[in-house]
């Protein structure tokens, strides 16, 4: 069945998105930092035919807009959108910042998820490491002097896709940096929140954990501490993949969320 597209609006912003019906509970997709819905269409290609789908853009994301100065959370757009859709509960699978959000709205509203994927997953107030904070500095640097060209090509060039780069998958990547405005590069309005690791031991929620062993030492850090606080954690760490398995590792990745999404336990 074709995904139909919706747009959302909300004060401050809008979301856009895609939906695809099916049988069961719908599976949310969201993005990572930089990207957009199209990031998983790999994936989405990969994934049973009759899984009811929606995929959307974050606020300031691909077609998704958020009026610039005012404080939003992603996990609320997230409860909003559910809300505007009539989805009382769903499956949520997160990539990245996607991650963050997931896992972020899974801690805050239980109730509304029956099973939670994290794709390297970021984490909410989380502290980069001195190498993480210096390449992040140097990008923003650009992106504020305006050069929007050089700012795309560091995050390009930066280990957090090492692995992708050396893939077939390198035009995808290439093609999602190309095609983002950078404007979080220059100010973030994401609301503050407090260190998202002192609450994983309240995850409840059925979570499957899907990461790539050269993933950068963040990641790498974030994905052990979920895995050992949460309460039902199920962790698939995949040999010499990097962070974005679901551009490096599409068809694998969807075999291992189609088979947790059907499991009982």
């Amino acid at each position: 069945m074709m995904a139909v597209p919706f747009r959302i609006d909300m004060p401050h912003g809008s979301l856009a998105g895609d939906r695809r019906e099916g049988s069961g509970t719908p599976l949310v997709l969201v993005h990572g930092f930089g990207g957009s819905r199209h990031d998983w269409e790999p994936l989405v290609t990969a994934l049973p035919a009759e899984l009811p789908l929606v995929a959307y853009d974050q606020r300031g994301f691909g077609e998704s807009s958020g009026e610039a100065g005012v404080a939003f959370s992603h996990a609320d757009d997230l409860l909003a959108l559910l809300d505007a859709i009539e989805v009382g509960r769903a499956d949520l699978c997160g990539m990245s910042l996607g991650g963050a959000t997931a896992l972020n709205f899974a801690l805050n509203h239980p109730e509304r998820v029956r099973r939670l994927v994290l794709i390297s997953p970021l984490m909410v107030g989380w502290t980069w490491t001195d190498d993480w904070v210096e390449r992040w500095k140097q990008i923003g640097r650009a992106a504020r002097a305006g050069d929007i060209g050089t700012a795309r090509e560091l995050w390009w060039r930066h280990p957090l896709f090492g692995t992708t780069r050396a893939g077939p998958a390198a035009p995808l990547l290439r093609a999602s940096i190309e095609a983002f405005h950078g404007r979080q590069w220059v100010q973030d309005d994401q609301r503050p929140e407090l260190p998202e690791v002192d609450r994983l031991a309240e995850l409840s929620v059925p979570t499957l954990l899907l990461t790539g062993t050269r993933d950068t030492e963040d990641f790498r850090l974030i994905a052990d501490l979920i895995a050992a606080a949460g309460q039902d954690v199920t962790r698939i760490d995949h040999a010499g993949a990097g962070h974005l398995l679901n551009l490096e590792t599409p068809g694998t990745i969807a075999g291992e969320i189609a088979r947790f999404l059907q499991s009982e336990n």
